[in-house]
């Protein structure tokens, strides 16, 4: 658009102007990535306790595990495993620099993803389930989260078929989602919700793709007998029992982008607050891994729990793995008033 001054035509908007607004518009779909795992972020400080709600959970508190000798070694080495990665997560939030947490994305991202990971296999261990599949992992989960496994700021759910999908445990989550950072609750469960049914839908179309790249699995048509490339909502709700649940970890799982990624590339072109976004995902691997670690706890007792920590690696002693020990899992298995925290811890 332009405007006419005496004989000279001035420009509305000039070339800085729309290069900026370029700029923003290619920083939207990572703004919105931050948006959604801050509003998580903030959904679980909103309404955590100092030990994470496990306490009033009647599956924790029936928790328990038949190991034997050789069981916990297994369990200790995924939580050194578990441990190896967020140490390795902090060190790069300690650096500071807001350029380096720009690039950082390249393995950051990763290694929230595989940190909570290591530590789920290992509460996993304690149940029975000893996988290291993908997606018998993300089946197992989703049950746990479904029976109330974990506490209400990270038991939210999405069921259903393609086209039709629930929100659970969410009560504002039908709310429109916003493109600013979440600071009201209402804003918060709109994003997650919004973050849900998006992951949610993915997962359905990928195992769409699955089902019907498989001549054994494809739905056909009735009349011809070839594969359908057009599906109604009856033969989504065919495949709708292959999706499971949808929870919070299927949201992490999106952190998986490769290094040769070009979505990666989005996120570290983009103008965001990196550093808010890495404390973001560090707040939420602190909390899962929390909520892990005391499972593992109460399985193998405290007693053998607090000499596992005694003897972790020289770069684990006196850490954040001995504070969460202090601050969270000790008092919740004492029954002792829990010290004053950061979540972080």
């Amino acid at each position: 658009m332009t405007t006419i001054l005496e004989n000279n035509i001035i420009p509305l908007v000039t070339d800085e102007q729309r290069q900026a607004e370029e700029k923003w518009r290619k920083s939207i779909p990572a703004q919105v990535f931050l948006n959604y795992f801050f509003a998580i972020n903030y959904h679980i400080q909103e309404n955590d306790d100092a030990t994470g709600g496990l306490q009033h959970l009647p599956y924790f508190r029936a928790h328990q595990a038949e190991l034997t000798d050789a069981d916990l070694p297994n369990i200790t080495k995924l939580l050194h495993a578990c441990w190896s990665t967020e140490y390795a997560l902090r060190a790069t939030a300690e650096l500071g620099d807001e350029d380096y947490l720009r690039n950082a994305l390249h393995w950051t991202f990763p290694q929230a993803y595989h940190t909570i990971l290591s530590g789920l296999q290992a509460f996993l261990y304690t149940t029975g389930v000893r996988s290291n599949n993908s997606s018998l992992i993300q089946r197992e989960v989703g049950r746990l989260v479904v029976r109330n496994a974990y506490p209400r700021p990270v038991s939210f759910y999405s069921a259903g078929a393609y086209g039709d999908f629930s929100i659970h445990r969410l009560p504002l989550a039908g709310y429109k989602a916003g493109l600013h950072i979440a600071g009201k609750e209402i804003e918060a469960q709109a994003q997650i919700g919004q973050f849900l049914r998006t992951t949610r839908k993915m997962k359905a179309q990928i195992t769409r793709q699955q089902v019907q790249a498989n001549p054994n699995t494809a739905l056909r048509s009735q009349k011809t007998g070839k594969v359908l490339d057009k599906w109604t909502p009856q033969h989504w709700q065919q495949i709708t029992w292959r999706l499971g649940y949808t929870t919070i970890f299927d949201l992490l799982s999106r952190l998986r982008i490769s290094q040769t990624s070009r979505e990666i590339e989005r996120y570290v072109e983009a103008e965001i607050d990196f550093k808010l976004f890495h404390q973001s995902l560090l707040n939420i691997v602190s909390y899962l891994n929390g909520i892990h670690e005391s499972y593992v706890a109460k399985a193998v007792g405290l007693e053998h729990y607090q000499q596992l920590i005694a003897d972790l690696p020289k770069h684990l002693q006196h850490s954040f793995v001995a504070d969460r020990l202090r601050n969270r899992i000790e008092p919740l298995l004492t029954g002792e008033a829990p010290a004053q925290m950061n979540i972080a811890a």
